[in-house]
């Protein structure tokens, strides 16, 4: 499973690709917002950084204008991943980049029936948000379930890139059900090395360490 972090964080996103624990980014109009960047400017940036797909999304609501801005945005770098809506005129726009060559990520994906129209109109890439699921008292790994057995009851290329993703469990579980990429926040990819017995475990082998007194350096 890949890891992608959503972020515009220049910063984050190279401290965790220096770990090798970035295989793309995926940025939206509120993290470019909290970046207090310029969007192509900063997406230039994170794309000489991740040699993985970078999302980078439109911001016109009407087709042929999403089109035009995806074209603009794929400009940036080879590995951009355009990202649009999933509304009608998002799946006129992903169809047309597609058919161009264009990496596409069908954001805001929120039913299995959403996610067989983007495959269907060539996504590479279908975004359901789980956390945004949960917080109405659905199940959003559920979704993920259901995406992954209808694209693979038809053998659909589109990869399944879950997103809002918020804590650990997220990650499991998307492992486990066979999502092909998550896409969390630093601190929710940085936090995945942390568990309260490490953590206790590695207090007791340092006082120990103490007692007899010896360096290895």
């Amino acid at each position: 499973m890949k890891f992608f972090v959503d972020t515009a964080d220049v910063a984050a996103i190279q401290e965790l690709n220096d770990l090798n624990l970035v295989d793309g980014v995926t940025t939206n109009p509120s993290l470019i917002l909290k970046s207090g960047r310029d969007i192509l400017e900063v997406t230039k940036e994170i794309c000489s950084i991740v040699s993985g797909p970078v999302s980078a999304e439109v911001v016109a609501l009407k087709a042929d204008d999403m089109i035009a801005e995806g074209r603009k945005l794929a400009e940036i770098a080879s590995n951009i991943a355009v990202k649009v809506p999933l509304t009608h005129d998002g799946l006129k726009c992903c169809k047309v980049l597609s058919d161009e060559g264009f990496m596409v990520n069908v954001t805001l994906c929120f039913t299995a029936n959403q996610a067989l129209l983007a495959a269907k109109a060539g996504a590479t890439f279908i975004s359901p948000f789980i956390g945004r699921l949960d917080d109405m008292n659905l199940d959003g790994l559920e979704l993920i379930q259901d995406i992954r057995t209808i694209y693979d009851n038809f053998s659909f290329q589109t990869q399944i890139l879950a997103a809002s993703v918020r804590n650990a469990n997220h990650v499991s579980q998307c492992a486990l059900i066979g999502a092909d990429v998550i896409t969390a926040p630093p601190a929710v990819i940085k936090g995945l090395a942390s568990h309260p017995l490490t953590d206790k475990g590695l207090e007791t082998f340092m006082a120990d360490w103490a007692k007899t007194g010896q360096k290895i350096v």
